[in-house]
């Protein structure tokens, strides 16, 4: 994999709804996650879809972290179909879940060490085989189940050392939007690796959630399906978030004109 330059790391990005979105790519992200790895840089990773961006949208300290993050990847069909109308002709969707596979696959290539942070026991257990069995090779130095709660001081301070103690250059950060986010914020700069957010990816690759079909992600209704797979603990962001993003970017558009 050629190196990076520092004029190739230069991205153009488009704001919806206030948030950062860049013009990138799976090659593209996945060369500047390995590069900043190899030189240990701290850094974090976003993958922004509309529940993110409604997150955003009412948080003005979310917004704050998301907008300076080191790459906001266009993980939700909504948000490349605006890069689109914004100009960015051929740009394509880079969902966490599949990024977290090109990641891996390059990381046992090059021997760089890789940490997961979130999920079960039980769930993480299936995630390291599932990345073993596919990536033969692959150094997964650290794995961390953190309880379903806030952590304690000293907790957090255990956690943080383990990664460091670790060697890993990329962390995997599992647990869900906007906690995961937060959560790699206030890490930034204490711990020397590359994390990314990548939430669903958890819980996809260890067998505990069904992924939607290509279909349905390529037209967009990936949230139908992930809502049909769990509508108790679903419905109520859907409800909340889709359709006041309809609205609010409607509203968007007709202030802004289209790049053609």
């Amino acid at each position: 994999m050629p190196s990076i330059n520092e004029e190739t790391l230069l991205l153009e990005s488009r704001y919806v709804l206030g948030m950062r979105v860049d013009a990138t790519s799976y090659e593209d992200a996945t060369q500047r996650i390995l590069a900043w790895s190899q030189k240990r840089e701290s850094k974090c990773v976003c993958a922004a879809n509309v529940h993110m961006t409604m997150e955003t949208y009412d948080n003005v300290r979310f917004a704050r972290i998301v907008n300076s993050a080191d790459l906001v990847t266009p993980d939700g069909m909504p948000l490349v179909w605006a890069l689109r109308y914004f100009g960015f002709k051929n740009v394509s969707r880079v969902y966490g879940p599949t990024l977290t596979l090109h990641v891996c696959k390059k990381a046992a290539m090059r021997g760089i060490p890789i940490a997961l942070y979130g999920g079960t026991p039980e769930s993480l257990a299936s995630l390291v085989k599932f990345l073993e069995q596919h990536f033969p090779g692959i150094k997964i130095v650290c794995k961390i189940s953190p309880p379903f709660r806030q952590l304690t001081f000293d907790e957090d301070a255990t956690y943080t050392n383990q990664i460091i103690e670790s060697g890993a250059q990329i962390l995997f950060v599992g647990i869900g939007c906007p906690k995961q986010e937060f959560w790699i914020a206030e890490h930034k700069d204490r711990i020397p690796v590359v994390m990314l957010g990548v939430g669903a990816a958890f819980d996809f690759y260890s067998g505990r959630i069904k992924q939607a079909p290509s279909w349905m992600q390529e037209i967009g209704l990936e949230w139908l399906f992930r809502l049909l797979m769990e509508p108790k603990r679903l419905w109520k962001r859907y409800l909340k978030h889709n359709p006041r993003f309809i609205v609010f970017f409607l509203r968007q558009l007709l202030a802004q004109k289209p790049v053609w």
